[in-house]
Order: structure tokens, then sequence, then C-alpha cells
């Protein structure tokens, strides 16, 4: 785990990527042409977008309780709801693994180790990544086959983490190697505890509903996201190109494990779908080559409202949970981090 000064750093670093990728597109596209493109847009939506959003985060509690209370961790719903919301903090991190913080803020309050609570992301992000594919299928892969290899690699490669985590023989592998590992051997006993409880979490029967929960409040965003592409675009928008293309480019941004958040993946490839979907229909009404700009400009206006309502917003309601939980338990000392840290290993 890390302290309050590497918490820090690393959000600097992905709030630095945010603000020299915005500033990136903002430059790109011109002033000028973003403004024109948000001339007309309804201020509502804004906080609509953000409402759905919060709804998205409320809904996953529920996937949240359910795998605290399988791991038998004991805390108040009060602080239960804090501790999950402070992971948002960290949705800034690669892959947004950097939720682990919500294993340390669990030891903190229930003095659950940290690595028996830390399947509980891998999780997390297992059945994310299963719902957002449901929404892909249901938005209509089948029309989009340059995308299909992501599609068909992402499911592949959550069946195969499925499989190995309900594995008893790789579990006795991963820690039998361990243990005979330098320096490492003592923390055999700790790899076996968190295969445990991913094998509980990731059973057969565990996936299903959380899947399908992950599904339903992924969804809200998409929602929210064809909300503002709706708004901004002079031409229709469909609501199921809006939910593939969202989910599709969330999904991308969660396999490129290594990006803070996603960030450039994800925009990329939704800005690039969106400005597809838009410029045919600005055609019939201008000249080609001004079509595409135009297109361009409401794509780029689009992304950056959509990921201020959603992967930002969540950052920004994840530090005010983050606060709220150090003002009820106190910042952590070098001593409590070193322990953390041992636990997490």
């Amino acid at each position: 785990m890390a302290n309050g000064g590497n918490i820090g750093r690393r959000m600097a670093v992905g709030l630095g990527l945010g603000i020299a990728l915005y500033s990136a597109m903002v430059f790109w596209r011109g002033t000028d042409s973003l403004a024109e493109a948000l001339a007309d847009f309804p201020l509502w939506i804004v906080p609509a977008a953000c409402a759905l959003s919060f709804t998205n985060y409320a809904l996953r509690f529920l996937k949240w309780e359910r795998y605290r209370r399988l791991l038998g961790i004991e805390i108040s719903l009060r602080d239960s709801w804090t501790v999950y919301l402070a992971g948002f903090s960290m949705g800034i991190t690669p892959g947004k693994m950097g939720e682990v913080l919500k294993s340390w803020l669990l030891r903190r309050t229930s003095g659950t180790p940290v690595h028996k609570s830390a399947p509980i992301v891998v999780a997390e992000r297992v059945t994310d990544l299963l719902g957002y594919l449901l929404l892909v299928a249901v938005g209509g892969i089948a029309t989009s086959p340059e995308y299909q290899l992501i599609f068909w690699a992402t499911l592949a490669l959550c069946v195969f983490g499925i499989g190995l985590a309900g594995s008893r023989t790789f579990a006795r592998l991963v820690a039998k190697t361990v243990s005979r590992t330098p320096y490492f051997w003592r923390l055999a006993g700790k790899v076996e505890g968190a295969f445990e409880s991913t094998r509980l979490l990731l059973s057969p029967r565990e996936v299903i509903g959380p899947t399908l929960l992950s599904m339903v409040s992924w969804g809200l965003e998409c929602v929210g996201f064809w909300l503002i592409a709706s708004a901004v675009a002079d031409t229709e928008v469909p609501f199921l190109f809006c939910v593939f293309a969202y989910s599709i480019s969330a999904v991308g941004g969660a396999v490129a494990v290594l990006v803070p958040g996603g960030l450039g993946v994800t925009e990329g490839l939704l800005g690039t779908l969106l400005r597809r979907q838009v410029q045919p229909g600005l055609e019939a009404s201008m000249a080609p080559a001004i079509a595409i700009e135009v297109a361009r400009s409401q794509a780029a206006a689009a992304v950056i409202l959509a990921r201020l309502c959603t992967l930002w917003f969540g950052v920004v309601v994840g530090l005010v949970a983050l606060a709220a939980f150090r003002k009820r338990y106190g910042d952590v000392g070098p001593s409590e981090v070193e322990d953390a840290a041992s636990d997490a290993a």
C-alpha cells in the first residue's frame, strides 16, 4: 500500500496527464470551434449526467457490499459507503487498480488484512469488464467488425482469469513458487489467502449477478453520454450507438492497463466513433471538408464533457469521501504504512 505522499504523487501524475490531454484536445480543435460546438448546449445535461454517474456508483455499491459480506468483513454501512467512494479517488491510476486503497481503509476500520480484501478490487474490475462486454453486444458489435478483436480478446482474458482464480492447483503452484523465492518466501501464506478470497468472489454463481448489475449501472453512464452527444451533435445520434461506443471505448481504456484511467485511449476511441457517426449527416448540409472539421469539433466537445461527468466526477467524489474518512479516522502514520504495505505485498 502507499502512504499519503505516494497517493498524492499518483494522483498528481494522473491529473497532470489529464490536463495535458484535454489541453491538447482544445489546442487541436481550437477554442472557437469548441465554443461553437457547445453554443446551444443545454446546461441541465451536465448535472443530469453526473447524477446518472452517481447512481451508477450507488448501484455498484451493492456489489461491493456483497463481496464484503462474503469475506466476512465487519464494518458499519456508513463506513463501508465512505471507504467504497474513497476508492474512486484512485480512478486515474493504471487499470484503476489504485482502488486497492479501499483495502487499506478497510484495514484501518475493521483490521482486515489487506491481502484478504484486495481481491474485491479484482472481482470488481472483472465483473465490470464483463458488464461492459454485455453492453457492447447489446449496442451492436456485429456491425463493427474492426472492433471485434477488442471484444473477443477481453472476453477471453476475463474467462481465463476467472478460470485461474478458481483453480486450486494454480493457487498452490503460485504459493509454492513464492515460498521458494528468496525474501518473498514469507508471503506464501498471504498469497494463498488472497487466492482463497478471489476464488470465493469469482465463483460461477457469484459472477452472474454482479455482472448483470454492472451492465445496468454502467448503462446509466451510456445514457449520460447519449444525452451529451445528442445535445452537441447537429445530427441524430442513436442510443444504441452510444451504448456501443461508450462501452467499447471503456473496454479499450481498461485493456490498456498501463495508462492511468485509460486516458487518451478511451477519449481517442470514443471521439473517433462519434465523429464517424455524425459526419455523414453533416455532409448532407455542408461541404465535405467543412463537415469533417465540424464533426471533429463536436466529437471532441462531447468526449471532454462526457469524461468530465464520468471519470473526473468520480475522482472528485472519491476525494471528498477520502477527506471524510481522514477526518473521522485521521491520517496514516509511518509505522502503519509499513504494516499495511507488508499486508498488501
